[in-house]
């Protein structure tokens, strides 16, 4: 699909995230800058998001939001990239159950933890996630199958499951543990990934 990605963000979000695929695709695309509060209310945004949140996309007539959403579109829309396995391959299904496993039990767990919400043991049962440490043991096997979240290649679930690992390690709301580091190190350095945190981190007010 051809056509110019208009990209809603904030540098200061998970619109971050969407930055760093935008760039590993190669695609043209232009981005809004939306601060926090009355620019992300307003009408004419909530128009494009309900919820009056970024991340989101406008591409060709057709608006995504949710990161992980976000990430498997681009992977598609633009496949030149190569950044998701083909229809038919049977890695494709690793690569949509380790993007969409960080998409709810990681971020539901990472969120509450950073929240203080510990979940009863005698209440995980209800609870999509269950256990912090269920989900960072199945998000430890994940980073420990094959070099890359669906095999030997570098794919789009790599870009979201790795910024989780990133960021949730750099503020504290995911223990270091050695799988973890090992991966991030494995994905952080991509270049796409450097050129999207330059992009984004120029945007920051000064410190101070």
């Amino acid at each position: 699909m051809a056509g110019e990605v208009i990209f809603f963000t904030n540098p200061m979000s998970r619109g971050r995230i969407v930055r760093w695929m935008l760039e590993e695709t190669g695609c043209p695309y232009r981005a809004e800058i939306l601060g926090f509060g009355p620019d992300m209310k307003a009408p004419g945004y909530r128009a494009i998001n309900p919820m009056g949140k970024v991340p989101a996309i406008l591409h060709e007539g057709t608006v995504v939001t949710e990161a992980a959403a976000i990430c498997a579109y681009l992977a598609d829309a633009f496949p030149q990239a190569k950044l998701a396995p083909p229809t038919g391959d049977p890695r494709r299904g690793t690569y949509y159950r380790w993007m969409f496993f960080a998409a709810g039990p990681v971020e539901a767990a990472l969120s509450n933890k950073a929240l203080g919400f510990e979940v009863p043991p005698d209440r995980q049962g209800m609870i999509g996630y269950g256990s912090i440490e269920d989900v960072l043991n199945a998000l430890e096997y994940a980073v420990t199958q094959s070099e890359y979240i669906a095999g030997d290649r570098f794919t789009a679930a790599d870009v979201y499951v790795g910024a989780q690992i990133g960021w949730g390690m750099r503020f504290g709301t995911l223990e270091k543990r050695p799988a973890f580091e090992a991966y991030w190190n494995r994905i952080g350095n991509r270049p796409a990934a450097i050129r999207a945190r330059e992009l984004d981190d120029a945007l920051l007010p000064p410190k101070g």
